[in-house]
């Protein structure tokens, strides 16, 4: 894959990106689905809810150790959603867990390369920034702080649990460049995974004075985890993405 030209930084043109060596957490809450609506830049996106009212929003963390681009972090911040198609609550999200698909929009998703940020925003629509994503491992536990330009934005922590291979799980990303909506298939290999739906093995510590902070206060996120899930060894492959016209 080639990135620079020149002696510029120019978006990928090899795709798919492979991610051979990478570690991720993530906890998923519930939130109010009004307040999340207004976050949503497309009239055919819909908050998948667990019961009327209450939506989803998955927070998580990566430590890419060998990728197509190079090591980076990322943190991501995401809405689950349907598109187009009306979701029905509880149900929706049950057949997504069922066939192991999940899609959502991309809400948030800084990262600590500009060769990760400039293929993310310039090829996909994502909203990526430059940030420091910094991982703390612990015998039991795992926490990535995420912040930008010196200002706390979130603490995300877990649980280290007993790992064993998962299966594979397909996520459509969606997206908005230059006003039209983008569709991305990401495929995860967990080669060391688990998962919980217990609330005492992750939290999350959200900061302030950055906007990002302000906006996960008001979408008024449940106080517990609704599920937690642990990757310490994980491959991932990021197809290029389409117009959601082709579909």
């Amino acid at each position: 894959m080639q990135w620079e030209i020149s002696g510029k930084l120019t978006p990928a043109r090899k795709v798919p990106v492979f991610y051979y060596d990478s570690t991720s957490f993530a906890v998923i809450f519930s939130a109010s689905t009004e307040r999340v609506r207004n976050y949503l830049p497309h009239s055919d996106m819909h908050p998948i809810e667990l019961y009327p009212g209450r939506c989803l929003v998955a927070f998580t963390a990566y430590e890419y150790g060998k990728t197509d681009i190079g090591p980076y972090n990322e943190f991501s911040i995401a809405i689950m959603i349907t598109f187009r198609k009306r979701q029905i609550p509880g149900a929706t999200l049950a057949l997504q867990m069922i066939h192991r698909r999940f899609t959502s929009y991309v809400w948030h998703l800084p990262v600590t390369t500009e060769r990760a940020r400039l293929g993310g925003v310039e090829l996909f629509g994502y909203p990526k920034f430059i940030a420091d994503i910094s991982f703390e491992k612990q015998n039991d536990s795992i926490a990535c702080h995420l912040s930008a330009k010196n200002q706390k934005i979130l603490i995300l922590k877990g649980k280290v649990l007993r790992t064993r291979k998962g299966k594979v799980t397909r996520y459509v990303t969606y997206s908005v460049k230059d006003g039209i909506p983008l569709v991305t298939n990401i495929y995860m290999n967990p080669v060391e995974y688990a998962e919980t739906r217990s609330s005492k093995v992750a939290q999350l510590d959200i900061g302030s004075g950055h906007p990002i902070c302000d906006e996960l206060k008001g979408i008024q996120l449940s106080t517990k985890p609704l599920e937690y899930h642990y990757a310490p060894k994980t491959q991932f492959i990021l197809f290029f993405p389409r117009n959601v016209i082709e579909d």
